[in-house]
């Protein structure tokens, strides 16, 4: 079992910055996939990025464009989304995500059903 708690979120403004994180609990929290998720107001929750254990292989969504960096740090449980240039568009409640079991070139690697465990979400407003 898995708690994640997620930190970070705020308001800022467009092409600013902002640095998610988000807290694992568990002995086991090395040996998960992490990632993130957002959802808009009146928007389905949508994939963003997701890293593997060894956090060598990082998988982002196409909108990421370069932009966010996902990152963990297995010693201190985290996990961190580092959001560049930041856009009105990204403006979303953004969720930490994570699993043991994944297959990053399956089919269904963007969905949400392929995760098991959600924090709570933390809000982020991009003004513009």
């Amino acid at each position: 079992q898995v708690q994640l708690v997620e930190s970070g979120g705020g308001l800022v403004q467009a092409v600013g910055s902002l640095r998610l994180s988000c807290a694992g609990s568990g002995r086991t929290f090395s040996s998960y996939y992490m990632g993130w998720f957002r959802q808009a107001t009146g928007k389905e929750r949508e994939f963003v990025a997701v890293i593997d254990w060894t956090g060598d292989y990082p998988k982002y969504a196409d909108f990421v464009n370069g932009r966010f960096t996902i990152s963990r740090d297995n010693a201190k449980y985290t996990v961190a989304l580092q959001m560049n240039n930041l856009k009105p568009e990204d403006t979303a409640v953004y969720y930490c995500v994570a699993v043991q079991i994944y297959d990053p070139y399956g089919s269904s690697w963007y969905k949400e059903g392929m995760f098991d465990y959600w924090g709570q979400g933390t809000q982020v407003t991009v003004s513009s």
